[in-house]
């Protein structure tokens, strides 16, 4: 792959588009997890959200980062955006309402992805104490509407957000006031993609339901237990969704490549600076005829940029990124990573989750994507609710991560991380449904109690 000051190369056939997924293939010594998470920011004194700018910042936040860790900041124009770590892989990044995102290295076993968190956490809260910025851990802001939360000085922002209003009724909201956990997983080869995009995908409204922790919004209670996920259902039909041609028979690279094509283009980028290409198809692009760079053809790199504008339950890059959950606290991020790790990294687990799911046709798995953001785990389900498939594949995931059998210091394997599931399971009760009666009783109607409460 070209490196950050080489040129990328020009796409010269339709074999560079699969290519650009398929070279992430690897043998299974070779697999890691990846964990990102973005974190609500807010001041309490008095209670508000962070701006970019000023002494008690975004900005000041990432630059006392940098001091403590020596990681180094890119920009957007003049503005640091993030900072990345050059000894591994990731870094911090902000989302459109500052939401503080760590997308984690790539890591052996669970172990290792707790311990980064527990370490970005640390710095992370050493540094903003100061600054009277604190972070929470929701999939969606409790009180604040989008008009609320000052905006990050990052370009390709600028872009979308008008595109969003375009297109969907909540795409600001998706981008200004929603927060989630996200978990990046390897395969071994085109038929092992196939096998896990599948099962992940089948899968991903169990996931939702486990982790759902955004019922309420505009200081009420939303009518539902991830309304994050709700939002997704009215942000952009053209590049969300659950993919339903994944599960024909013949699918693989080519295929999803086919459909990203088909998926409006943002923005492209030249010398740095973001052009507003909103709409406009990358078939054209192919072909010399987008509007905007008349006679211009796309690179690698452009067409790897597409490839991150694409927004379904499950996404297919070089690793699969698994996109169904709320944010929560810090055991709840590296449980999700559990969860799928002890699903897709067994093979015997694997297999078990394939034959869980292959009953579900497109019309279950679609009815199950529109109602669990409501009902969550008692969303009606194979005669019961979706508790008794979520219980199984809780299961399925322990054992598969007994199998790994990875051992931390303490001669403790990587079912240790999923408590928090096992706790959901015992009590048939996910965090929403906690913050829920929290606030219908205690907290009599206060919702700013729920920032003390869920502040990581």
């Amino acid at each position: 792959m070209a490196g950050a000051d080489t040129p990328s190369p020009l796409i010269d056939s339709r074999a560079d588009l699969i290519e650009a997924m398929a070279r992430g293939c690897k043998p299974e010594a070779e697999w890691r997890i990846g964990t990102e998470h973005e974190k609500h920011v807010f001041h309490t004194n008095p209670l508000r959200p962070v701006a970019y700018d000023g002494p008690n910042g975004i900005r000041a936040l990432l630059d006392g980062i940098e001091k403590e860790t020596g990681w180094h900041p890119f920009y957007d124009g003049e503005n640091p955006i993030g900072l990345r770590n050059h000894e591994t892989v990731g870094g911090i990044s902000l989302e459109p309402g500052g939401q503080f995102e760590l997308s984690g290295s790539p890591q052996a076993d669970l172990h290792g992805t707790a311990a980064e968190l527990a370490q970005h956490m640390q710095v992370s809260k050493k540094v903003a104490a100061p600054l009277d910025i604190h972070f929470l851990g929701l999939g969606v802001t409790p009180i604040w509407s989008v008009a609320d939360i000052p905006a990050m000085p990052k370009s390709r922002y600028g872009i979308m957000a008008p595109y969003m209003d375009k297109v969907g009724t909540l795409g600001t909201s998706m981008m200004f006031r929603s927060a989630t956990v996200q978990s990046n997983l390897d395969f071994s080869s085109e038929a092992d993609m196939v096998k896990k995009l599948r099962v992940a995908l089948a899968l991903q409204p169990v996931a939702t339901a486990l982790f759902a922790n955004s019922p309420f919004v505009d200081g009420k209670d939303s009518g539902y237990l991830s309304f994050r996920s709700h939002i997704w259902l009215n942000t952009d039909n053209d590049r969300t969704g659950m993919l339903p041609f994944a599960f024909d028979e013949g699918f693989g690279f080519e295929q999803y490549a086919d459909y990203a094509l088909d998926v409006p283009m943002y923005f492209v980028i030249r010398d740095k600076q973001y052009i507003n290409v909103a709409g406009e198809s990358f078939r054209d692009f192919l072909n010399g005829q987008l509007p905007q760079l008349h006679g211009e053809k796309p690179t690698i790199k452009d067409w790897e940029d597409h490839l991150s504008t694409i927004f379904p339950e499950v996404r297919l890059k070089q690793f699969l990124e698994m996109r169904g959950a709320d944010m929560g606290d810090e055991k709840s991020v590296v449980a999700l990573s559990a969860f799928w790790t002890g699903l897709l990294y067994d093979e015997v687990s694997l297999e078990a989750a394939y034959e869980l799911i292959e009953p579900w046709d497109q019309n279950e798995r679609e009815r199950l994507r529109r109602e669990v953001p409501r009902l969550g785990l008692q969303t009606p389900h194979d005669r019961s609710t979706l508790y008794d498939a979520a219980a199984q594949a809780v299961g399925i995931a322990e054992a598969g991560l007994v199998r790994r059998n990875r051992l931390n210091g303490e001669g403790k394997d990587e079912t240790v991380h999923l408590a928090p599931l096992e706790a959901i399971i015992h009590h048939a009760c996910s965090p929403a449904d906690k913050w829920l009666e929290k606030f219908r009783g205690e907290w009599n109607g206060d919702l700013t109690r729920i920032f003390r409460e869920a502040e990581l």
